[in-house]
């Protein structure tokens, strides 16, 4: 097969319906309020019933939508399982409803579970001042970090439903069997740590955000790790991947469409960062904060809604940069982080 990405299906499934995209999986989608609007995710067959593959946001909407899909596509049958392939909440936001209201085993991998819980029990009503010193060190605009602070912060118990206690644990090389198929677990890192993939024997990938055509995973840095280096772990993880891609692999991704093509995709990935890095290496000439890097990383101005995302992530590039000895890292009066090429 030539080198190339295909997307063998144009037609998303609309709101409570699904589409077939191979032998006992179901395509589905969930919205999201923001602007990459929707969430996949997968009902393989599983004997007399159902495994799920991640659940979107836990909302009233959300509970309609899946009442609607269980009732629909997915014929009344049981869901046995859910399997979460990382922590976010798009993704787990409602495998604690599936688990209170349907007695469903929860799979995924222990650090998925621990944020997951941890961070749905941590709720927050003002801004942590770690959280503070943290966006201070990125160079967050003024009005934007003055607003932050006056504001109740993002909570994962907005839109993760209470998550039980118990779940089962998924690590790389596991094999899972689904219905027909056997599934090995791949794990992934930087967008997510500890993210499950699962290749079956007969060509399908279950992706999550580790995997994704025509958009680049968020790779952030955030306060409650913030010497990570989220960037040096999503190039090793997608290195890694490239061993056990093929051309004719039917990549089944948490967002846009499912795809073919997966050995291009990963390089594409890959040389998307470095291409990032190069020009942050040149611009870095002079010194800048990770909040004037904006421009040069994503070549364009960013604002609104996408504005923390964006700073996060060049956070993660320059620090980055500065933990493989490329660049420097000093205070500025204001207390963000300069950060200048060496030599």
């Amino acid at each position: 097969m030539s080198e190339t990405l295909s997307y063998p299906f144009e037609d998303v499934p609309a709101e409570g319906e699904a589409v077939k995209v191979a032998d006992g999986i179901l395509w589905m989608r969930l919205p999201l309020p923001m602007k990459l609007d929707h969430v996949n995710v997968y009902a393989v067959a599983d004997g007399d019933g159902w495994t799920l593959v991640d659940t979107g946001f836990f909302s009233k909407r959300g509970v309609g939508i899946w009442q609607a899909l269980l009732a629909g596509p997915l014929q009344g049958k049981p869901v046995r399982r859910v399997v979460v392939t990382h922590h976010h909440p798009d993704h787990i936001g409602m495998a604690g409803w599936f688990q209170s209201e349907y007695g469903v085993a929860l799979v995924t991998t222990r650090t998925a579970w621990l944020m997951a819980r941890m961070l749905t029990l941590d709720v927050q009503p003002v801004p942590t001042p770690e959280a503070i010193i943290f966006y201070t060190r990125g160079g967050m605009a003024p009005d934007v970090l003055a607003a932050r602070k006056a504001e109740r912060p993002f909570n994962f118990a907005d839109c993760v439903a209470p998550m039980p206690q118990g779940f089962t644990r998924i690590r790389e090389g596991d094999v899972i069997r689904i219905g027909a198929r056997d599934w090995q677990v791949r794990i992934g890192n930087g967008h997510a740590p500890e993210h499950a993939t699962l290749w079956s024997h007969d060509g399908i990938v279950l992706g999550g955000d580790q995997l994704i055509p025509s958009i680049s995973p968020n790779l952030g840095l955030y306060p409650n790790e913030p010497e990570a280096d989220p960037v040096a772990d999503w190039l090793e993880s997608c290195e890694r991947m490239r061993g056990f891609a093929t051309p004719d692999q039917l990549v089944l991704p948490g967002h846009k469409l499912p795809f073919r093509g997966l050995p291009l995709r990963l390089r594409q990935l890959i040389d998307n960062h470095h291409s990032a890095l190069d020009r942050l290496l040149v611009f870095l000439a002079t010194p800048h904060s990770a909040h004037e890097c904006f421009l040069t990383l994503f070549k364009r101005e960013i604002g609104g809604g996408e504005y923390g995302l964006a700073l996060v992530e060049a956070m993660a590039h320059c620090h980055h940069l500065y933990l493989s000895g490329q660049v420097t890292r000093s205070l500025r009066e204001d207390g963000a982080y300069l950060y200048q090429t060496k030599g």
